[in-house]
């Protein structure tokens, strides 16, 4: 996600698989049931759902109240655990892991997996309750008359907006986990900004019986204000360079761009006409290459077709993120909170509230390849609301942890994870698995991988079998 925006094409591509027409999951209150989906997709088979109500404002509990939403994966048998699994975003809901549940179950067999929407995600409440209903004229996407009328209610709102915060979404967790606790072992699995929501729960010393955590492509310290998301185009660039400086040395690329690849992408984007050729802007259209392998691969056949004023390679790789984006859009809840993506974004992880367009297109100027992140963070349309205390301070303890990170990761980078680790390691055992040249969302770009790092870390408490490596044994993973 998407530690804001994670996949901006593949967040387009859900946008336009979800189905507008769907129907909200209705789940019981305070106990899971059969969800009522469940046979509407397989990945959803024997899945159980459930609602349960938590304070609108945990710092003002007679401010009122709205639900969350919790999926639940059961194991087979007698579960040996829980792990929770905090989705990416902000903005995105669970069911950017109901894809990879065999990739999980596979990491670690006979755990229940929880899945649950944050408060304005999926079939949590929204922020725009009827606009972003999933019974909707556009399903949760915003379309037409409904960005009016959800960002007027936003504003006239304002106060019930300004709660769906960082720490109240933390404090969601814990409410959650301690209602929802359970014999064995509890792990908790965040991603991009998923890391970023459990750290700020482990902040607030909320540590309801966690045993471990697993960062999946840790976000920057929330201190460093060159790694917030308004800089996010020169991380994606700094990454972006190094994978041309890789086709350099392979002897087919030279043969292309006897000058170097980075110099043959300055004079495609120093064309008049380079806009008209590609349909758009270059710089984003790169950019967005860089989040799989696949398409990544595709860059040097990408820039020799446009030195030749052909754009089908560009548009085939375009294609392509579509497909690979496609794996995380059948289901209704899918579509991105753009209202929660702009509020978080804005209010907390924006270290340049003053930021302009025209300070965002001088700054483009000097890069390969942007992110339209930082364009998104620009003022306007809905409230915002102030960091509170919890911003930037680190856990006073931290439960054992392990974070995969991609080298190449254009997110959330590899040399912030690194500092952030670095701080982490004195307040817990932390440890920092580079994943060679893998992008953003390891589950999903390098499962294997995945699977090898979390039976592993898992092992350590639950007596991990070998050699297969796929099973635990269940006395071992009980308390």
């Amino acid at each position: 996600m998407p530690y804001t925006v994670r996949f901006f094409v593949i967040l387009l591509a859900a946008n336009a698989l979800a189905t507008p027409a769907a129907a909200q999951n209705e789940a019981p209150r305070d106990e899971f049931a059969e969800c009522e989906d469940s046979s509407s997709h397989a990945s959803l088979r024997a899945t159980q759902c459930a609602l349960f109500e938590t304070p609108l404002d945990h710092g003002a509990p007679n401010a009122g109240t709205i639900e969350l939403f919790v999926r639940k994966f059961p194991a087979e048998g007698r579960a040996k655990g829980q792990i929770w699994l905090v989705a990416g975003g902000p903005g995105e809901s669970g069911a950017s892991f109901y894809p990879f549940v065999d990739t999980l179950r596979a990491a670690a067999p006979g755990f229940d997996l929880l899945i649950p929407d944050h408060r304005g995600t999926g079939f949590s409440t929204r922020l725009c309750p009827k606009e972003e209903g999933v019974a909707s004229e556009a399903g949760s996407s915003l379309a037409g008359s409904e960005w009016g009328t959800c960002f007027g209610f936003l504003n006239t709102k304002a106060e019930r907006t300004m709660a769906f915060t960082i720490s109240n979404a933390a404090r969601d967790l814990e409410l959650l986990m301690s209602r929802l606790d359970a014999d064995g072992h509890k792990y908790v699995y965040g991603v991009s900004y998923g890391t970023q929501l459990v750290l700020r729960l482990l902040s607030l010393g909320a540590q309801p019986g966690i045993d471990g955590v697993i960062f999946d492509s840790l976000v920057p310290l929330e201190s460093n204000s060159q790694l917030d998301l308004s800089h996010r185009s020169a991380v994606t660039d700094r990454v972006g360079r190094e994978v041309l400086r890789g086709c350099d040395a392979r002897p087919e690329c030279d043969q292309y761009f006897p000058d170097g690849a980075e110099q043959a992408v300055h004079r495609l984007l120093d064309r008049e006409d380079i806009e008209v050729v590609v349909n758009g802007n270059l710089r984003y259209q790169l950019s967005a290459l860089l989040d799989f392998p696949e398409t990544r691969e595709m860059l040097p056949n990408v820039i020799a077709g446009l030195r030749a004023n052909d754009a089908a390679w560009l548009e085939f790789a375009i294609d392509r993120l579509g497909v690979l984006g496609s794996v995380l859009g059948p289901y209704p809840q899918s579509v991105s909170s753009i209202p929660l993506v702009s509020l978080i974004s804005r209010s907390e992880n924006n270290a340049r509230p003053e930021l302009t367009a025209e300070v965002v297109e001088r700054e483009q100027e000097a890069f390969l390849f942007a992110s339209p992140l930082p364009s998104l963070l620009l003022a306007g349309g809905i409230p915002t609301y102030q960091r509170d205390a919890n911003f930037g301070v680190l856990p006073a303890t931290l439960p054992r942890s392990i974070v995969l990170q991609g080298t190449l990761d254009p997110k959330t980078p590899y040399h912030g994870a690194e500092e952030h680790v670095a701080k982490l390691k004195d307040v817990g055992n932390i440890e920092l698995v580079p994943v060679e040249r893998a992008p953003h969302f390891i589950l999903m770009t390098a499962p294997d991988e995945l699977k090898r790092s979390v039976r592993d870390f898992i092992g350590k408490d639950c007596g991990l079998e070998t050699p297969e490596g796929d099973r635990l044994t269940v006395e071992a993973c009980r308390k």
